[in-house]
């Protein structure tokens, strides 16, 4: 399995209201209608977000080099006014445009860089009428998990028209004058864990062993090679070393206490921030595959996307042939990405 993530080269969000007016270092990505105190005093706002060509291109031929992916948006919410359902669409960018330096409490305002009226033919951006969306139900998470793997392929193949993704509201909220509605992301200059990436997924995983299987929850596994800490960008294959808790007694030179067993096929790996307790990287049957070989079961894990200067502790979660669920969340299992 592979997960690895990208992070956005530059986001800001227009305003409809404030339409001369930057917000390129702002700590919010903002997708909202604010309805004022009358029909004339309204305010749409947008989102657009940017990702690097030279990532995308290098973990597409590279590191993916040929195996079928998925690609998800990823932001996370800062705040929300919400309708009980709604649903954000995320359209591609179609002119080039600057960031700038402008935040929302700049006195005077910022109007260099990117604004609602500015670089675009048409007021509130220049998009492709075709949108990748998610829906949200009132009980759902409000995260942005938005699948735009389309829109990722596109820009692989035509690197010089890749000026990133524009996040909206529907029209009928977009159009309405009576209430406020919308929500507030972290971008690229919060000072949180959270900021805008792409998420990219694919199936790296290998299974074929000689060793015998693991077949009941009483057993210990444990990563034989973990590291105290890691250098930023490192990619890292963590091996597990698996036995039963009570092997029973053989005749042999060897201790039946270093007899390896092999963690079954249903064998998932994620990654946790030890001090926010956030899933950075959640357990996936298709995409967090464990692998395994005669020497023992394994996963590999691309730390390019991950923040330096933080702990992050490794969970193991394995679905035993009699359908039991055993999750390995040992405190030991952690390591710090350092600068």
């Amino acid at each position: 399995m592979a997960v690895y993530k990208i992070f956005s080269e530059k986001d800001t969000f227009i305003s409809s209201y404030r339409s001369s007016q930057n917000f390129g270092r702002d700590e919010v990505l903002e997708v909202f209608r604010y309805a004022y105190d009358s029909s004339t005093n309204l305010d749409t706002t947008r989102a657009i977000i940017q990702f690097p060509n030279t990532s995308i291109q290098n973990v597409i031929t590279t590191t993916i080099s040929g195996s079928a992916y998925s690609a998800s948006l990823r932001l996370y919410l800062a705040n929300a006014t919400l309708p009980a359902n709604y649903t954000i669409f995320g359209h591609r960018v179609t002119t080039a445009w600057d960031m700038g330096l402008g935040k929302s409490a700049d006195n005077p305002t910022t109007t260099l860089g990117c604004t609602w009226n500015t670089p675009w033919t048409t007021p509130g951006g220049d998009y492709n009428a075709s949108a990748n969306t998610q829906s949200f139900l009132y009980i759902d998470n409000k995260d942005i998990n938005m699948n735009i793997t389309s829109l990722v392929n596109y820009w692989y193949s035509n690197p010089n028209l890749n000026y990133g993704v524009l996040l909206k509201q529907s029209s009928s909220i977009e159009n309405n004058t009576s209430s406020s509605f919308g929500t507030k992301f972290f971008s690229m200059d919060t000072h949180t864990i959270y900021p805008p990436q792409i998420e990219l997924k694919w199936d790296d995983s290998y299974y074929n062993t000689t060793l015998t299987q693991i077949l009941t929850s009483d057993f210990t596994a444990v990563i034989s090679n973990l590291q105290n800490t890691f250098p930023e960008g490192t990619t890292y294959t963590f091996k597990i070393r698996a036995r039963d808790k009570f092997p029973a007694r053989a005749f042999s030179t060897t201790s039946v206490y270093l007899v390896p067993k092999a963690l079954p096929i249903t064998t998932y790996w994620a990654l946790k921030d030890a001090k926010t307790e956030e899933i950075v990287i959640d357990f996936d049957t298709t995409f967090t595959k464990v692998s395994c070989n005669n020497d023992g079961n394994y996963f590999k894990l691309y730390m390019d996307g991950l923040e330096p200067e933080r702990y992050y502790q490794i969970l193991i979660k394995t679905i035993l042939s009699n359908g039991e669920t055993v999750v390995i969340e040992d405190p030991l299992n952690y390591f710090k990405l350092v600068r």
